[in-house]
């Protein structure tokens, strides 16, 4: 299965071991008793998939202490497992970025995302605009997200302070490694779209190493 189909298909059409690689990459790293229990199998049939696809690079192992006893064997998603999930024409929008600040000069890049990011302030408001309360506001989001690429999801902080909105997939990743103003303007989009009273802070990020984006959002005390 191709990455645009593994990410577009329906549970029930994916194959084992592309539920596989959907899980750790929307759920983050795991035990194969785990994974077999989420797709409706055994530990021992997981793990046989796993090692298979270890054996193509996009998965591998982790020790992780458990308290007393022998240290459980976790599974996470490679590199190239990550590369798996597409990343929309990549290479030729690097390049293109490139072109833009050899030829025509940094300020030019920022016009470029200013525009963009003027172009989904419109998008996201005229879906927003009608909704009242945070956590209406927070789905939204998430919705319009996930519609994108991001295969976001929100919920509740753990701590009940607030909520997460979290993008399991950067689908302009390669874009906002080489220029990081894309995430500084979709951070500003969120902001304005869940208004005054509220924070947002990124809390992980893809582009630093970890295995998604996350954001704390909370309601300011009046």
């Amino acid at each position: 299965m191709s990455a645009l189909e593994l990410e577009n298909a329906s549970p029930q059409g994916r194959s084992g071991p592309d539920r596989l690689l959907l899980l750790l990459k929307t759920r983050g790293q795991q035990t194969a008793a785990e994974l077999g229990k989420a797709i409706g199998t055994t530990g021992e049939n997981a793990r046989q998939q796993l090692t298979k696809l270890a054996a193509e690079g996009l998965v591998e192992t982790e020790s992780v202490a458990r308290g007393v006893g022998r240290p459980a064997q976790f599974w996470r998603l490679t590199a190239q497992g990550h590369g798996r999930f597409p990343d929309s024409h990549a290479e030729l929008t690097v390049g293109l970025l490139r072109h833009i600040r050899d030829l025509l000069g940094p300020e030019a890049l920022e016009r470029l995302i200013a525009a963009r990011e003027e172009e989904m302030r419109a998008a996201y408001r005229a879906e927003l605009g009608r909704l009242e309360g945070t956590p209406a506001r927070v789905a939204a989001l998430a919705t319009i997200r996930t519609r994108e690429g991001y295969m976001a999801e929100q919920r509740a902080a753990e701590d009940g302070e607030g909520w997460l909105l979290i993008e399991n997939h950067c689908p302009i990743c390669a874009a906002a490694t080489a220029c990081q103003g894309f995430c500084r303007s979709e951070l500003a989009i969120f902001r304005d779209m869940l208004g005054p009273g509220c924070t947002v802070e990124r809390t992980e990020h893809i582009v630093h190493g970890a295995r998604r984006c996350a954001y704390r959002i909370r309601e300011e005390a009046r």
